[in-house]
């Protein structure tokens, strides 16, 4: 990790926690700076709700540092919370309420005026598109406008750093892209965002740095692209009609091309795309080796995971003989 500066709104190094003997983050360190996101990313189990509870003055730690906005986490908590805002996994919206009665309540416990509550809650309302359900009881909203209403309550104090814990687990499709627009619109505005997410997605579209979480350690740290490249360069995989075609084609191509799993499918590793493919595809056209289609690969976040969790398995594995 690099070295945290007056710019960084979290720095957190070689936290650790424990349940007895179970070692549920080991050894962790990651700064935020401030007008950025960062993105934890990792499957269930990995440590990431654990970080985010820490973080957010919920949960107690066995060992390391972690600061918020300059405030130690252990001794300063009640100036964290005046500086964050949370939005956890599940709603934590009364159901009861309207969601402008929800707004309002926290206003109020915010200690705003009656006014300034009111007034906030009608521009949250617009923000998160909410004006039509505003003063309908929460139960009846779907699960996208819930997830909305818990996100416009984590803001009603307009925190300049907001913790996102898997904001869009359960949505459906729409209601996902719906609440990517909402964070993309606290960005704008310049907030420092956490967010926790199982969905490489996700992370890939919003995150400015992503972090890969696995066994309760990080295993890798960096941009999108810069996790991309750690997998390797793209691919053009070429589909043939039969076995025959397969063959010449193989033959043709030598060593650089590899068969895949998918039937009578090469793939071939490119460095630059446009050449390569066209060079390709003329020698293979002189050669009068029809193609049924190809497709360009691009390395994925799913491929970063899979390879990185892969090889850390296949470590532990020879650890452990």
């Amino acid at each position: 990790m690099s070295e945290p500066d007056a710019n960084d709104a979290i720095v957190v190094k070689g936290l650790r926690k424990s349940y007895k003997k179970l070692e549920v983050l080991k050894d962790v360190s990651f700064s935020v700076k401030r007008g950025t996101m960062l993105a934890l990313l990792g499957p269930n189990g990995a440590g990431k709700s654990t970080t985010v509870k820490i973080l957010s003055t919920l949960l107690p730690f066995n060992d390391g540092s972690v600061s918020v906005e300059g405030y130690d986490v252990a001794t300063e908590a009640d100036k964290v919370r005046s500086v964050i805002g949370l939005t956890g996994q599940s709603a934590a919206v009364d159901e009861l309420l309207t969601g402008r009665e929800n707004l309002v309540m926290m206003g109020r416990l915010y200690r705003l005026t009656k006014e300034s509550a009111k007034a906030r809650a009608d521009e949250l309302l617009e923000e998160f598109d909410l004006v039509k359900a505003a003063d309908r009881p929460a139960k009846t909203y779907s699960g996208g406008m819930r997830r909305r209403l818990d996100l416009a309550v984590s803001l009603i104090a307009a925190p300049p750093i907001i913790f996102l814990d898997e904001p869009t687990t359960g949505l459906d499709p729409r209601s996902r892209i719906a609440m990517w627009e909402s964070i993309r619109r606290l960005m704008e505005r310049g907030t420092t965002i956490l967010l926790t997410t199982q969905y490489l997605e996700e992370a890939d579209q919003l995150a400015d740095r992503i972090i890969v979480i696995d066994n309760g350690g990080v295993i890798a740290e960096g941009t999108a692209k810069e996790l991309k490249s750690k997998v390797g360069k793209d691919r053009l995989e070429l589909t043939f009609k039969n076995d025959k075609t397969l063959a010449l084609a193989k033959a043709e191509l030598g060593k650089a091309a590899a068969e895949v799993d998918n039937d009578h499918t090469l793939s071939v590793v490119i460095d630059d795309t446009n050449k390569d493919v066209k060079d390709i595809l003329e020698k293979l056209s002189k050669k009068k080796i029809a193609i049924e289609s190809l497709a360009v690969h691009k390395p994925t976040l799913d491929d970063v995971f899979l390879s990185l969790t892969g090889k850390k398995k296949q470590a532990e594995k020879a650890e452990e003989k």
